[in-house]
């Protein structure tokens, strides 16, 4: 795929199950099929989509070893899942996935989280130059005995003109907020931008206090070049995907989302985002139902 693909080229292109299979082996194998067992050259098993290792006779196909691997959904549908979730600038709900695909809600809610998994960023580069830090909350399902919900804590972090991270924190005491900007933050940073919360002096170390800068925001919001507005916004995009497009998000699927807003985000200039999707699809292990559903003790990610 040399260029960028829009609906219509997607369905005329991977519109049957061979075409997208070829299209699997095209990224998983650039350089010919090769067995996942030995690495070995392998043979096409004519009539099926099915190859033969050379060495060690273990038979597989495009698919084997990566998420695809035993569904029983059409490779269109994945195909078309995952282009309408690269595409949608606010996320795309399974209701949606569900009406669009014609497919139940349970099949729709487990593929959205499938292709969620693939795109968290396994070790994303630390942020550098001017960096704006803020924190917002996120509400959960509201109960009769507790008015609010309940809440979760999201630390926003976005270098200008670079990339975002969105982290949920278990608290937003100092030293969770510390350990979030150490492991988010590089040692070249030029700049840190935060509003007077009282909680970011005691979380910068002494080098990150000498690149505060702060906004005080019951006078003003911006001074200058001093201002969080930046992270302000794309908490403003998560907050519209929430209210107006999964309508809640329960604190334990939070970090999910909060994935996908941030590799959607962060590729927003990016025109081969199917492609580079697909290519995470196939290199993520399976997310199995009964793991995706179990109970875990909420923590923050």
């Amino acid at each position: 795929m040399r260029d960028a693909i829009n609906l219509p080229d997607l369905i005329r292109e991977f519109g049957d199950e061979a075409s997208c299979r070829r299209y699997i082996e095209a990224l998983r194998w650039r350089k010919g099929v090769t067995c996942p067992r030995c690495d070995k050259p392998a043979t096409a098993i004519a009539n099926r989509f099915q190859y033969d290792c050379d060495a060690c006779h273990y038979q597989f196909s495009a698919t084997s070893g990566t998420i695809f691997h035993d569904t029983h959904l059409p490779l269109t549908k994945w195909f078309l899942a995952t282009f309408l979730l690269c595409e949608s600038k606010k996320g795309m709900s399974a209701c949606q996935i569900q009406r669009t695909l014609g497919i139940s809600y349970k099949t729709a809610w487990y593929l959205c989280h499938r292709i969620r998994a693939a795109m968290l960023e396994v070790a994303p580069e630390k942020l550098d130059g001017t960096v704006e830090i803020d924190e917002t909350y996120v509400a959960g399902k509201k109960r009769r005995w507790r008015a609010k919900g309940d809440v979760s804590v999201v630390i926003g972090i976005r270098q200008r003109n670079g990339d975002l991270r969105l982290i949920r924190a278990k608290d937003a005491k100092s030293a969770t907020v510390r350990e979030i900007i150490n492991a988010n933050i590089g040692g070249h940073v030029e700049v840190i931008l935060t509003d007077e919360a009282a909680i970011y002096p005691y979380a910068l170390d002494k080098m990150q206090k000498s690149l505060h800068k702060t906004i005080n925001h019951t006078r003003e919001y911006a001074h200058g070049d001093v201002h969080t507005n930046t992270v302000e916004s794309a908490f403003s995009l998560l907050k519209r995907g929430i209210m107006g497009t999964w309508h809640k998000v329960s604190a334990k699927h939070l970090p999910a989302y909060l994935d996908e807003m941030c590799f959607r985000f962060n590729n927003r200039k990016n025109q081969f985002l199917f492609r580079d999707t697909l290519i995470k699809l196939i290199l993520s292990p399976n997310l199995e139902y009964k793991n995706l559903t179990a109970k875990v003790r909420d923590e923050a990610a």
